[in-house]
């Protein structure tokens, strides 16, 4: 009975996260950033692959130079693969990551393309489309597979180089 209490309770860091990740989507930008900065030097490097993942996909919407951003989301996705490598041989792989997986490899598709990368973008994109079937058909979803379409169409219309940020629906 106390393993049930322990699975079912809610998980302390990522409730931190999603903290800070509504202090961000109020508009404070520079607050979000040190204070997700602050989870990772308590998490550290080699702290629970998921709250990694969770962590450095968030921080590396805060970034302004694209370089750093394309680091946070890197180390997002390399967090995403040691959840699964970890947890494939329990469980399988977590349902977090997996939701998570295409819009990791859509951000990097879409940091690749800022960077003037289209090759590298487009095969992150191609990962993107092939994982976000796995979604569900809700909002997130969606959301994720219209960001898959505005990014191809981004890529095929110009240079490589999307204007803007992101889609104006959201980024994560």
């Amino acid at each position: 009975m106390a393993e049930r209490q322990e699975q079912a309770a809610p998980d302390a860091v990522l409730t931190r996260i999603g903290q800070v990740v509504m202090l961000h989507h109020a508009g404070d930008r520079e607050e979000a950033r040190h204070r997700l900065l602050g989870l990772w030097a308590e998490i550290g490097e080699h702290g629970d692959p998921l709250h990694r993942c969770t962590l450095a996909h968030y921080l590396a919407d805060t970034q302004d130079d694209p370089e750093d951003e394309l680091a946070w989301d890197l180390r997002a996705l390399t967090a995403a693969e040691e959840v699964a490598d970890d947890r494939a041989g329990v469980s399988g792989e977590s349902p977090a990551v997996r939701a998570l997986y295409p819009s990791l490899q859509l951000n990097l598709a879409a940091d690749y393309a800022r960077l003037g990368r289209p090759d590298a973008a487009r095969t992150h994109l191609h990962r993107a489309r092939g994982a976000a079937r796995t979604l569900a058909d809700d909002r997130y979803g969606e959301g994720v597979r219209a960001a898959i379409r505005w990014l191809e169409i981004r890529l095929d219309e110009d240079d490589g180089t999307p204007e803007g940020r992101w889609p104006p629906e959201r980024r994560s």
